[in-house]
């Protein structure tokens, strides 16, 4: 709707793959790979294209990092079992 309440004419409409919700479910799901949902989204100024790239790119690392770490603790403990 635009200011006065009315719909927005169709070729005003945003796309449903640009959509602020779409973006963040698709984010949420498959983190760095909906990335292209951000750059092309007309919508978005180019220091939130960057800023949330570089976001998304280090939370990906953190929890890459993190699920590393569980792997390798889990891996000690079955050795700790498997020794007893």
């Amino acid at each position: 709707m635009n200011a006065e309440g009315r719909p927005r004419p169709a070729e005003q409409k945003t796309p449903w793959y640009f959509r602020t919700a779409f973006i963040v479910f698709a984010i949420c799901s498959v983190g760095p790979l909906a990335l292209p949902l951000i750059w092309w989204r007309p919508q978005t100024s180019l220091a939130w294209k960057i800023g949330l790239t570089l976001a998304i790119l280090v939370l990906s690392w953190l929890l890459f990092q993190a699920t590393m770490e569980s792997i390798r603790t889990i891996t000690e403990y079955y050795k700790l079992l498997e020794g007893q």
